[in-house]
């Protein structure tokens, strides 16, 4: 009898399984769905239906660079042991590259299959559970750093106007650098431009409240609010922070004088820190 994609899928969802072993086990269990999940139980493979609702909040994380694209995953586990293991890693590190390489996404049928596959042999919960990609061009260049065991990963891309500059030494150690600065401070916005007219709204808000308190004359507190403003969006702008390495200058400053070193305009133009466990 034919099997429907449907009937795969819904085996998949009871399972865990693979789609293919599941599209195998059907055909074998003649359609039957009972008969199937024990064929997939038989052969070690619905594991991971076990397993489903697991906490899974230990991890790893792992990234890829190329010449056109770099990307980032999350690879998460039960525990802390499993995300060690030798044959966890290897895994991440052939899916992260996968992923970047194929452009696919956490959904995309070839990764869960990967992840389902894990589950059966090293019998813990494991998902992709996120991935994100930065495309590059010719003037373009990413930097990936993977701090410690894997618990914060970050992805740097940096833009010129030259793009021989990024063959540089002192531009490739800023690419470095940078990308330990977000793993140091892990900033909430690239810049002031980023952040969301409501939050700004509301911090102007807080401070102004603050001001009041304080008993100032109206254009001494617009002041006060104005430099309160400043300060914050120099602690939040990854671009307005103090400098990992420097900090009495802040990020783009450095940017900048490196550009004139190299001989070219730098721009930090996009950024991703992921951190085990955290959104």
């Amino acid at each position: 009898m034919a099997i429907s994609a449907a009937d795969v899928k819904k085996l998949r969802d009871t399972t865990g399984a693979g789609m293919m072993d599941c599209k195998k086990a059907l055909n074998e269990a003649g359609g039957d769905f009972a008969k199937a999940e024990k064929v997939l139980k038989e052969m070690g493979l619905a594991a991971a239906a076990k397993r489903e609702g697991r906490a899974t909040n230990e991890g790893r994380i792992f990234s890829y660079v190329t010449d056109k694209a770099a990307g980032i995953l999350e690879l998460a586990t039960e525990t802390d042991f499993v995300a060690r293991n030798a044959g966890f890693i290897e895994m991440g590190e052939k899916l992260v590259k996968t992923m970047v390489t194929d452009n696919l996404d956490v959904d995309a049928a070839a990764v869960t299959e990967v992840t389902t596959q894990a589950v059966s042999t090293i019998k813990e919960n494991i998902t992709a559970k996120r991935f994100s990609r930065i495309e590059l061009s010719a003037s373009d260049m990413a930097v990936d750093y993977i701090h410690g065991d894997g618990n914060i990963g970050v992805l740097i891309k940096l833009s010129t106007d030259k793009p021989e500059a990024l063959q540089a030494d002192a531009v490739k150690e800023l690419g470095f650098n940078l990308a330990l600065h977000a793993a140091a401070f892990k900033p909430l916005y690239l810049n002031a431009d980023q952040v969301e007219q409501s939050y700004l709204d509301e911090q102007k808000a807080i401070f102004l409240k603050q001001a009041e308190n304080m008993g100032k004359p109206e254009k001494v507190m617009q002041g006060i609010v104005q430099g309160k403003m400043k300060k914050h969006l120099s602690e939040i702008c990854f671009v307005d922070q103090g400098f990992v390495k420097e900090d009495k200058k802040s990020v783009s400053q450095i940017i900048e004088e490196t550009g004139k070193q190299a001989g070219a305009t730098l721009q930090l133009t996009d950024y991703i820190v992921y951190t085990v466990g955290q959104e």
